[in-house]
């Protein structure tokens, strides 16, 4: 085979290695090789792609090198890139998961416990209102301090018999507000705040306890109290007296302990001592005027659309709790906020909650309202009780008598007109009182439907002449004026305040001859049972009523 095979062949000779000699023999040999075996030989990229050859080196070897170098080189330049592009997207995607998760944290947290906020030797932290109430409310329960003395005598005794007041919604909220003044870092757990228990102690109550359980009844000195009599209705004095009495330094220190750990049980060792009366009677007198003056001004509250009730005195009574202090010889009153958060939340609805009432008007043709069949009525619903509770409170603190408007939702009533038609046959009913001639004529529109006999009031007390509506109706009615009193009279329909028509058994007279001088009324339209009853019955509330004609001057009949 000639030695221009390879530029037969389109491939470009092989570069001539250059070295030792064995290097080149080897070359040979590889060269050879790639001769005799063409089928296994991987044609080089094409000529195109290399630079000229340069003078030290022969062309293949120096072009097949620098493209090597140039290869290794882009490969290293297009890994770096990639590599800071994967590391940004990634520091990218880092920085806003972590904002993401702290908005997310914030937007969890705002109603709930934050993170860090302890509850005696619990971590409240994700807990809402309700489970917060569950967590105070249990750990109440669970607080004991175990009391003795120096005979041995011990008792465990819980928080309320030791005169100690628990505000359970207000330590929930103090729960919910920990850490609000640390801004964005009230979600950092590491950052924790111990809340205790928001309460108040009657010491009277507590020494009451510990002296009935540790000292005999003859022994006993006694606090003169303050307590709400149900049968009096009336807050009363029990007077004290001097004697023997546990002193409460140490059960008050524990209470302490257990306000700043709820839900624990600590001890407390009791001594003894000689005292006089710890509260004199004109100290709890006095609390006791201040407290019956409370119970008997009136608080009254209103849905601001017309409807209100009064709290009953006995319910004021449950809320106010005379507090005594021992070390100040003093009785004063504090108010059971729960209590009265839970009493409105329950009554309020019951009592101030209405339903819409559409209004009826009836209109003539031009649209002017007739007459109001039924008048319209805003529908009430009570938001927010806690709002009046506190109302209520600061009324009771402050002695107001102002009334209290409920935060209320208003939804306004819509209104139906009836255009009445009263000239065309068979149109709408109306009723025609004519006094000269003492009957009473009933139409629909223009078509004439039935007359009656009746007698109109006295000369000195006419029936009005006008035109008016019948308003209300009563089936049976005791009637009153200055000068008489008729009980149970039957079918009413007024039309003119006091002016109705209805049955007058007792003027039959009157009725039969028409004679309103001898007999009138005093303004009412007299008729006979019947008569009456067919007026009730088919002349509905907003029927029209004219009155016409002149007094007559004797019987018509």
């Amino acid at each position: 085979m000639s030695d221009n095979w390879y530029v037969d062949s389109g491939i470009p000779e092989p570069p001539v290695p250059h070295g030792n000699s064995r290097n080149a023999a080897n070359a040979k040999s590889h060269a050879s090789d790639d001769v005799q075996s063409t089928m296994q030989f991987s044609p080089l990229p094409p000529a195109a792609q290399f630079t000229g050859p340069s003078t030290a080196q022969p062309a293949s070897d120096v072009n097949l090198s620098q493209f090597e170098d140039r290869s290794d080189e882009g490969a290293a330049t297009s890994h770096g890139h990639v590599g800071l592009i994967v590391t940004l997207v990634l520091l990218f995607l880092l920085i806003a998961a972590a904002v993401g998760g702290f908005f997310a944290a914030q937007s969890y947290f705002s109603d709930k416990a934050a993170p860090g906020v302890m509850f005696g030797s619990r971590s409240v932290a994700g807990q809402n209102a309700a489970q917060l109430t569950q967590t105070v409310t249990s750990a109440v329960s669970d607080s004991r301090v175990e009391v003795a003395d120096n005979t041995e005598h011990d008792t465990k005794v819980s928080l309320k018999d030791l005169g100690v007041m628990v505000n359970v919604k207000a330590t929930v909220n103090k729960l919910l507000q920990a850490k609000s003044s640390a801004g964005a870092l009230r979600i950092n757990p590491f950052q924790r705040q111990q809340v205790a228990l928001v309460s108040s102690t009657d010491e009277s109550a507590m020494s009451d306890y510990l002296t009935t359980t540790f000292v005999p009844q003859n022994e006993r000195a006694k606090a003169s109290t303050v307590a709400y009599d149900k049968e009096t209705k009336q807050f009363v004095v029990t007077v004290g007296r001097q004697g023997k009495a546990p002193q409460l330094a140490t059960v008050k220190s524990a209470v302490a302990q257990i306000v700043n750990n709820p839900g624990s049980t600590t001890s407390a060792a009791i001594t003894y001592g000689s005292v006089s009366m710890p509260i004199s009677e004109d100290a709890a007198r006095q609390t006791a005027d201040t407290a019956n003056k409370q119970i008997d001004q009136s608080v009254e509250i209103n849905n601001g659309e017309g409807k209100s009730f009064t709290i009953p005195a006995d319910v004021l009574a449950t809320w106010i709790k005379p507090t005594s202090n021992l070390d100040k010889g003093t009785v004063t009153l504090q108010y059971d906020q729960d209590a009265i958060s839970a009493y409105l939340q329950s009554e309020l609805p019951k009592q101030l909650n209405q339903d819409p009432v559409t209004q009826e008007d009836i209109t003539n043709a031009q649209g002017t309202v007739l007459t109001v069949t039924t008048k319209g009525v805003n529908g009430v619903t009570i938001n927010n009780t806690d709002t009046t509770a506190q109302k209520v409170l600061d009324s009771l603190t402050n002695g107001s008598t102002q009334a209290i408007t409920a935060e209320t939702s208003v939804e306004k009533f819509t209104t139906n007109s009836h255009v009445a038609d009263y000239t065309k046959p068979n149109g709408d009913m109306w009723i025609e009182v004519d006094r000269a001639k003492q009957i009473a004529t009933v139409y629909k529109g223009s078509t004439l439907v039935k007359t009656f006999n009746v007698c109109t009031g006295k000369d000195d007390t006419q029936t009005d002449s006008g035109t008016y509506y019948v308003n209300i109706k009563y089936q049976t009615q005791d009637m009153r004026g200055a000068d008489y009193f008729s009980p149970g009279v039957k079918w009413i329909s007024y039309f003119n305040g006091g002016e109705g028509f209805h049955s007058a058994p007792w003027n039959p007279v009157g009725i039969a001859t028409g004679n309103p001088v001898a007999y009138g009324s005093h303004g009412c339209v007299n008729m006979t049972a019947d008569d009456a009853q067919w007026v009730f019955e088919n002349a509905g509330v907003g029927t029209m009523v004219k009155v016409i004609g002149a007094q007559p001057t004797g019987a018509v009949r």
